[in-house]
């Protein structure tokens, strides 16, 4: 069985390319606590804003709509995988659960995966064993 958090093989698909070329930092591979991921939600001014995709955690500080006040700031602090796959920005979406959903959703989450794989830097990945333990 494939690691559930490696990107899909459209990890190459050129239609995913920014138009402008992005220089990314070399992938991290830190622990983060899901309390870690929810203090980086976009709300402090000077403060980081993270979005986590299949348990990875880009850092996606740069663009202004993860902020407090931004269209997508739903997904900001958490991984929000299922609500990506589902194209969804209801809060109740914007969970972690994805695995159950059918292959055309999970189709579009790799797709996810990919894009932002291709703009934001890999700050690290949500930590399994604190996961477990909830």
């Amino acid at each position: 069985m494939s690691d559930p958090t490696s990107p899909s093989p459209y990890s190459e698909n050129k239609r995913f390319e920014p138009k402008v070329p992005i220089e990314l930092n070399e992938p991290k591979r830190d622990e983060i606590t899901l309390e870690e991921l929810a203090q980086n939600d976009g709300t402090n001014p000077d403060g980081k804003t993270w979005v986590a995709i299949k348990g990875t955690v880009f850092d996606v500080s740069k663009n202004n709509a993860y902020k407090e006040k931004g269209q997508y700031h739903v997904f900001a602090g958490k991984d929000p995988s299922r609500g990506l796959a589902m194209s969804s920005l209801k809060p109740e979406d914007c969970v972690p659960e994805w695995s159950d959903l059918d292959d055309k959703y999970k189709t579009v989450l790799d797709e996810w995966y990919t894009f932002f794989s291709k703009r934001y830097n890999i700050v690290g990945k949500v930590s399994t064993s604190k996961l477990q333990k909830l």
